[in-house]
């Protein structure tokens, strides 16, 4: 029988009571989760704009593969270096105006980016996106986290990261498309305005819910405390698994659309269509049905989050391989399962790093999370396949991911075994 969710729990005992506010606050936590994933959802068609017209970029300025890379490098070079301090004011602070002010910084640099006019001024641009992003990652997982009990969280993420791929496909495809017709500034100009009016009405109609009210598993010391989480190996299995992953896809959709330029022979625009379309598809079905996978799987078994994580990862290199060093008719069939592998834990990993510490620490947790997953991730990646392609070809940079992508699986396995338990689903 499946598990009934707890805000729907909240709304049958409100219709049943007549109890208003009880309505109120479910109501108030669907408007929270459409909100915030609008929001995450710009969030990521601003990140993936530049690979859409990095070809664009490129000739304008005159810049290699290792330059093209240090922009992504630079955004999540500031990305990780602020997480710690964001953590610690999400920890302390309301987190519905830091949430608001880093939405409005990161549509501001984005408008900014239309009247950029040299590579220097684009990596600046790019340092101060990462700032704004940082804090909404952080604070909008923690507070939707106030909203939902454990076992429903794993559902309630997988809708809020579904807007990776779908965002990410939009990026590619208003980045190759209209940067193609337009010029390269024009999709970022385009993408600015609707973060600043969705977080006008994230600040109107949400009401930020007290601190850990959803939660249902105690708050041990390793859960609850900072010394707690220095030792809390399922929190650090899921996060240096997430970190191996990270480098992986932060590296091939970084080039995957110059990747199909240069062995395809694609226009940009065409590799910037194809790799959106590609990135949403399976995006789409890569999370929806991990995200299914995982909360069917979570009824058995508590450890389903990291299992069906490190299988995500695992499936994903054969089809990975071929995309690099196959036959060009098999370029698109096995991107194709490779995403699709590559975006099954969406959902179920973030998740278990939620679900892996209390709501004291949340905000920090995730900080924490957010740095080590760039430091050791995609913010050198890039840099790193692009130095690699330079001095050899884009095939063999981007081979380095099938390395990274075996290690994040064996780590996840390893952390399935210090996974959360978590209470039986009770039956309607």
């Amino acid at each position: 029988m499946q598990a009934e969710p707890e805000v729907s729990s909240r709304i049958k005992s409100s219709l049943e009571s007549g109890d208003g506010p009880r309505i109120s606050a479910a109501r108030t936590a669907g408007i929270a989760l459409f909100l915030l994933t609008a929001l995450n959802l710009f969030n990521f068609i601003d990140r993936y704009i530049l690979p859409g017209v990095q070809p664009l970029v490129q000739k304008e300025f005159g810049v290699n593969d290792a330059q093209i890379g240090l922009l992504t490098t630079a955004f999540f070079f500031t990305y990780m270096l602020v997480a710690p301090l964001t953590g610690w004011l999400g920890d302390r602070f309301p987190r519905k105006p830091l949430i608001i002010g880093g939405a409005l910084l990161w549509s501001a640099a984005t408008l900014y980016t239309a009247w950029v006019h040299s590579y220097d001024t684009l990596l600046i641009r790019h340092a101060i996106v990462g700032i704004g992003e940082a804090t909404f990652s952080i604070f909008a997982p923690a507070l939707l986290a106030d909203f939902y009990p454990e076992r429903d969280r794993n559902r309630i993420l997988s809708i809020f990261y579904v807007t990776i791929p779908v965002g990410g496909a939009l990026g590619y495809l208003t980045g190759g498309v209209l940067g193609q017709h337009y010029g390269w500034r024009m999709p970022f100009f385009i993408a600015a305005l609707p973060g600043v009016l969705i977080a006008l009405g994230f600040w109107i109609f949400v009401k930020e819910p007290k601190r850990g009210s959803a939660d249902k598993l105690a708050s041990t010391l390793d859960r609850a405390t900072l010394h707690g989480l220095a030792r809390n190996p399922g929190f650090w299995c899921a996060t240096l698994g997430l970190a191996m992953w990270t480098f992986a896809v932060g590296g091939i959709s970084t080039f995957l659309p110059t990747f199909f330029v240069r062995f395809a022979n694609m226009s940009v625009a065409k590799a910037g269509t194809v790799t959106g379309g590609l990135t949403v598809v399976c995006g789409l079905l890569g999370t929806v049905i991990g995200g299914w996978l995982g909360q069917l799987w979570l009824r058995r078994n508590s450890r389903a989050l990291y299992l069906i994580s490190a299988w995500g990862s695992v499936l994903a290199i054969p089809a990975a391989a071929l995309v690099f060093f196959g036959p060009r008719s098999f370029f698109l069939p096995a991107a194709f399962v490779a995403e699709f592998f590559l975006f099954l834990n969406t959902g179920p990993l973030n998740t278990a790093i939620v679900n892996s510490v209390a709501a004291p620490i949340r905000a920090t947790a995730i900080s924490v999370n957010l740095f080590v997953i760039h430091a050791l991730g995609d913010a050198f990646s890039p840099a790193l396949i692009g130095k690699l392609s330079d001095a050899t070809n884009l095939r063999t940079g981007l081979s380095i991911t099938l390395i990274t992508l075996a290690l994040s699986g064996v780590i996840l396995f390893v952390g399935a075994r210090y996974a959360p338990m978590l209470s039986k689903s009770p039956e309607r």
